[in-house]
């Protein structure tokens, strides 16, 4: 646990970390945000303006003005000060930020599943237009075919995960901290030149540009672009720590404002001319030509950065996913022994196809602009609510948060409207993802919940003689030394009926200790506690494993350490009774036995609730077995398919009809 406290230490070594991990989503926005906004203001459609003149001084510095509070409100008071405070143990994210507060309301899943669909959703897109966005920037001087680079470019991104990214993340803050660096002094240089962009600071220019200008909500929903890697800031709360995030905050938001701010100095001076595309993009025309290379080079590390960050923020995504039961089990696989360094393959394989076929559907970078920025807003409005919940529980006056809730709901929901006018356009596909993810996540929630109340518990005491008598039966066939069931029953004092079902009635089941395995996911995020109970001595035992949300649960190495310690504190005897192996001290065998739960064609379900049931089926014979998801697969495990839900002959009325 003190690494984790450490990382909050603010250190120089921090902040650079900062810079490659949490920023680059964020840091690479200034490619395209402009581009977007004036494409959408001038009407632009295949190189065609539709409305000429539209741009002029108070455009601008309306615009300009819009992102510069946009990034204050909503990254830096919302994110920054604010989010950063709902630390758990350490760690960020909108699950672990759910895990802090579910037990407060049943209802929190919603805003939960929802936030995380929508992230997952935006992985797709961020790759796609921040790299083709970066290469485009060598169209103005070359002719290069876009689409096959990227393409390139991503199936070597996706490629590597695999492999870990431990070594190239070293140099990720070093080469964020030049991006950033450029991005500043690119933008200082075109500012010394017009002083007077600086009234874009006042928000005057804002409020007067939304309130005069016809396309005010179309100009918002490309502003937004600006502050889509705000989410990063909190889920890599982990990586990198709240002092190391905030105090780099500072340095990218005065570069990036001072991009954006040179940026548009170049528009000024160039308004009658100036049409948006993926030749003509604001962001490379302030750079000079002879830096024109050098800059797409930098550009595009910055474009991979970013991607690669959000690739491990789905990845952390779904792993928490699946440790709270939100998820099917899937492979997930650890490349090195760098903290928060996993890899799962099929989200790899899914993103990037995703990707590709994104870069292959629309090739320019503005044609994505209409895909980005929707499920990141719902993301971001689902972060209001679980934040209020937090803000609530840890006893903030009601005022602030009914101000907190109120401003951020507004902010966000007014996002959330000016991007409605992109579904049509593109925007349906990151709903349609997002959807499609959601109805995984819901239908593994509810099906558990289903299969919960059919489960059905009995008191352990009832059968401790029974066990004993069986175990010490020789005339019943040894089954194994040690057997061992995994049980959900919370209370040491219960067991689920079908588990006493399986050692008595389907096959008697003898063995000289049984054990008794209960996983509790707690919502620390890295908690490993256990627990041990001796029911009857030296037949019947528990163990209780109390696992963080992010921790892997590997039974069978979790069982196995239990069982060491016991037997060195001289606890257990697990010496094999049979008399040839007794007499050489060699330890017993062990057997795990897992129920596997099917929906009987008898059960009486709702139709909602059978095809929720279906749906999970489905999802569960695409996912990981028991056995492997919980580390059992090179054990010797017996695998007992047990329905859902029993139907007794008392269910059934039959007429005897005489002889």
């Amino acid at each position: 646990m003190s690494n984790h406290k450490n990382v909050n230490a603010l250190t120089a070594g921090g902040v650079l970390i900062s810079l490659g991990i949490v920023f680059g989503d964020i840091g690479t926005s200034p490619l395209y945000t402009l581009n977007a906004i004036f494409t959408s203001i001038l009407g632009v459609k295949d190189g065609i303006v539709g409305n000429p003149g539209s741009i002029t001084t108070d455009v601008v510095l309306g615009v300009l003005s819009c992102i510069i509070w946009t990034l204050t409100l909503q990254t830096t008071i919302k994110y920054v000060i604010i989010t950063l405070r709902a630390d758990n143990k350490g760690e960020g994210g909108i699950f672990s930020l759910f895990s802090l507060v579910r037990k407060k309301a049943k209802w929190l899943i919603v805003p939960a599943v929802v936030g995380g669909c929508a992230l997952l959703a935006d992985g797709v897109i961020t790759p796609s237009i921040t790299v083709t966005s970066a290469i485009e920037g060598l169209t103005s001087r070359f002719d290069i075919p876009v689409v096959p680079v990227v393409i390139a470019i991503l199936t070597v991104l996706f490629v590597i995960q695999q492999f870990g990214t431990n070594l190239v993340g070293k140099l990720f803050g070093p080469v964020m901290f030049v991006w950033f660096t450029v991005l500043g002094v690119a933008g200082l240089l075109f500012i010394v030149k017009d002083f007077s962009i600086l009234k874009a600071l006042n928000p005057y220019y804002a409020v007067h540009l939304l309130a005069t200008n016809s396309k005010a909500f179309i100009i918002l929903g490309g502003v937004f672009l600006c502050t889509t890697g705000a989410e990063a800031l909190y889920s890599d709360l982990g990586h990198c720590g709240r002092n190391n995030i905030r105090i780099s905050w500072i340095f990218v938001k005065i570069t990036l404002i001072l991009n954006y701010l040179g940026q548009g100095v170049w528009i000024l001076q160039n308004e009658s001319t100036f049409i948006p595309s993926s030749k003509v993009n604001p962001f490379f025309q302030i750079i000079s030509s002879h830096f024109q290379v050098p800059m797409v080079i930098l550009a595009t590390m910055a474009a991979v950065i970013a991607s690669q960050a959000l690739i491990s923020g789905s990845f952390t995504l779904i792993s928490e996913a699946v440790r709270l039961n939100l998820w099917p089990k899937i492979k997930i696989v650890y490349p090195s022994v760098q903290k928060g360094q996993l890899y799962v393959p099929s989200i790899n394989w899914m993103l990037w196809v995703g990707c590709c076929s994104i870069v292959f559907f629309w090739e320019e970078s503005s044609k994505m602009d209409a895909a980005y920025g929707l499920s990141i807003t719902i993301a971001m409005l689902m972060t209001t609510i679980l934040v209020s919940v937090y803000l609530k529980s840890k006893r903030f006056p009601k005022y602030l948060i009914a101000i907190f809730i109120s401003v951020y709901v507004i902010i966000e929901g007014t996002f959330l409207f000016s991007n409605l006018h992109k579904f049509s356009d593109g925007g349906w596909l990151t709903v349609l993802i997002g959807s499609a993810l959601f109805t995984v996540m819901w239908s593994w929630f509810v099906a558990r919940k289903i299969k919960n109340r059919f489960v059905k518990y009995v008191e352990i005491e009832d059968y401790y003689e029974i066990l004993s008598e069986l175990s010490n039966d020789e005339s019943v066939p040894k089954y194994s030394s040690q057997l061992v069931y995994l049980t959900s029953a919370n209370f040491k004092t219960e067991i689920e009926s079908k588990i006493i079902y399986s050692i008595i009635q389907k096959e008697p089941k003898r063995a000289d200790v049984y054990w008794l395995v209960h996983v509790d996911v707690m919502d620390e995020p890295y908690t490993l506690d256990y627990k041990v109970e001796f029911l009857i001595p030296g037949k019947l035992i528990r163990i209780d494993f109390r696992l963080g949300f992010r921790v892997e649960q590997r039974v069978n190495l979790l069982y196995r350490k239990v069982v060491e310690e016991l037997v060195k504190n001289g606890e257990i005897d697990i010496t094999s009774q049979y008399t040839s192996l007794n007499k050489h001290k060699i330890a017993g065998d062990f057997r795990f036995v897992l129920l596997e739960k099917h929906l009987s064609k008898f059960a009486k379900l709702s139709f909602y609730e059978r095809t929720i049931m279906d749906y999970y089926f489905i999802l569960k014979r695409l996912s990981l077995s028991e056995e492997r998801s919980f580390g059992l697969d090179s054990s010797y495990v017996d695998v007992e398919k047990v329905p859902l839900i029993f139907v007794t002959p008392d269910d059934i009325e039959l007429n005897r009809l005489p002889v």
